[in-house]
Formats: structure tokens, sequence, C-alpha cells
């Protein structure tokens, strides 16, 4: 059980995640309102009403990353799950028990503290209708089969073991495409008359608010829209976003080839202009955080081919993305190495 309040989970996900403030309040509440609902449910001899959640956001926004996160803040086992991959299975179900099992595992055997881990499914999206079809089969058998042990229930697995999820908070994620033009249709409740601007932003939340229906009409059935109850929308990544991914959290990219330097003996500068321009690539790839690890460490490569044979560099300076970087000495004097890759 977890002893952080929401404003504590909130600030160990700042140190990681950059940016999606509101999401991350959501899932700290959630998450807070999930182990005190397991603690009283035990005291009081009662069974939980568990409360899941859906992540709503485009590719490499973090919902992954926030996911694996919260587990780190909260001290849980976490492990992930695909659900076109469970959706392209064969056995489902035999899919499913190697998921929690794999949960088992990352709790090192111990079934009760798995019995209180996370499991984030995502592409939970490709679950839905296509090409016109009422219902994808595959979709919706996968669907059916993750009903029980979402809301709760006795698995038993293939080495004779069993696992209960009831306590198990499950997260589901996707990108959903095609939502906000569901969400422009739907009901709104702007024609409620408000006495201040406060009231008025409760209403503007309810109409951003993903409802059950709207689910509905995207492709997941009311049974399994159901057991998410708590939806979180996560934001695009502007540029700046993205500059400040690459830079501020405790294992950003640049602070850990830095690190991968400084234990050469070589100091790492990069202008701002370089974190621009990757940002600008990454804006155009449209992939969200994605791409910026393989531009980053395409713009390291040369350096960290050179350093390790080149005692006398004590510094690496970049400038530009499109320009080779520089490389000087101890007395910041331009020192003449192979630049060749």
């Amino acid at each position: 059980m977890t002893p952080l309040t929401p404003s504590q989970i909130v600030k160990f996900l700042d140190q990681h995640v950059v940016g999606q403030e509101e999401a991350k309040k959501q899932l700290a509440v959630a998450v807070y309102a999930h182990f005190k609902k397991i603690a009283f449910a035990k005291a009081a001899d009662s069974e939980i009403v568990k409360s899941n959640i859906l992540l709503i956001g485009p590719t490499g926004t973090g919902k992954t990353l926030l996911c694996e996160t919260l587990s780190k803040a909260l001290g849980v086992p976490f492990v992930t799950a695909n659900a076109t991959s469970l959706a392209q299975s064969e056995f489902v179900n035999e899919e499913i028990e190697a998921i929690l099992q794999r949960l088992i595992d990352k709790a090192a055997g111990e079934t009760e503290r798995a019995q209180h881990g996370i499991i984030f499914i995502d592409e939970i999206d490709k679950l839905k209708a296509i090409s016109g079809q009422s219902r994808s089969a595959a979709g919706e058998s996968v669907q059916h089969a993750l009903l029980k042990i979402m809301e709760g229930a006795p698995v038993k697995l293939k080495n004779a073991g069993h696992i209960d999820t009831t306590h198990i908070l499950f997260i589901c994620g996707g990108a959903f495409v095609g939502l906000d033009e569901i969400l422009a249709k739907s009901h709104s409740f702007g024609f409620i008359s408000t006495a201040d601007d406060d009231n008025q932003k409760v209403l503007d939340r309810l109409n951003a608010r993903v409802k059950p229906t709207d689910l509905f009409e995207y492709g997941l059935i009311p049974e399994f829209a159901g057991r998410l109850p708590i939806v979180a929308r996560l934001e695009s990544l502007s540029r700046a976003t993205l500059i400040r991914i690459m830079i501020e959290p405790r294992n950003s990219i640049f602070n850990q080839f830095r690190e991968i330097l400084r234990n050469e003996g070589v100091e790492l500068k990069i202008a701002p202009l370089v974190f621009e321009q990757i940002a600008d690539l990454a804006m155009e790839y449209k992939v969200g955080a994605r791409s910026l690890r393989g531009i980053f460490e395409e713009l390291l490569t040369p350096a960290l081919y050179l350093v390790p044979d080149h005692p006398e560099v004590r510094q690496v300076v970049f400038a530009s993305l499109f320009e080779n970087p520089r490389y000087l000495g101890a007395s910041a004097s331009q020192v003449g190495v192979d630049k060749t890759v």
C-alpha cells in the first residue's frame, strides 16, 4: 500500500516525465484512491470496486513512461502488454496468463506482492471496429477475455499456481485516432447557465471529458469501457516540450551522454540551437518523443567513436546538428583528430 499522497506522486513523476500536468494529477489521484480502497476493503472485510484507468494520447507522448515511473514511485511490480499482439494470438487466454506470470516474475515470485502490481496494456484502441465492420471479431474476443481479470478474479496459471487480480491496477492506453470527431458530435453541457468563470471552467472540463458512449461509438464494447471509468488525456508534445525532455529529467538523453563522456574525462557541451534542431526533426517525424534518442545518438556517434582513442581531448562542442563537433584539449584549443567515422 502506498503511503504517498497524490502531490508526492506527482512530484516524483515530475522528476522523470516532462509536461502532461493534468494527466499526472489524474493518475496520482486514481492510484491514491485505488490503494486506499484496498486498505478499506481489507479492514472492513468487503470487496473492492476497482477503478482501472484509460490513457488517451498520440504516440510518443509518454503513456508507457508515466506508468513505468508510477510503478517505481509506488514500489510495485509492473509489466506492459500489447493489445495488438493479443488480438493476433490464437490463444488469447494463454497470452493473458503469460502476462500475469510475468508480473509474478517481476515480483521475484512473490504472488502476494504481484497481486498489488500494475499492468499496462498499450494500443487498446486497435481492438476497435475496422473497415466498416460492426467490430473486429478478434478485437472483441480480446476485450471479452480481459473483462474478467480487469474486474478481479482468481486465475489459474500453467505452473499450477494461482493469482488473484482483484487488487491489480490495470491501465490501458491508446492513440484513439478519430475520437475527437466523435467528441465533437457528442452531447455537451453548454446549455447550462453559469454564474461565474469558475463554473464555466467546470463545464468546459466536463465537455472535454471522454464519455463511455464515445468509447462505445469508437468500437469498445460497453462492458469493457465500463471497466475503465477513469480516462486521462495526454497532450501532443510541443517543440518546447521536446527540448525540455532532452534536458530536464534526471535520466534525460543529454545527462546520460554527458555522464558517459565525463567518465572519459571529457566535458560535453551542446549549444541550445542543437536541441532546437533535434526537436524540429522530431516534430517532422510525428512520433512524439520516440525519435529523440535516435537523432541524439546519431549526433554523438562521431564523438563516442573518437574520444576513447584520444586522451588529449578534454571537451567536445556541438554548435549545430549539421556541423562536425569541435574537439578541444586542456588549453581549450582545437585538437587535431581524425574525424572519419
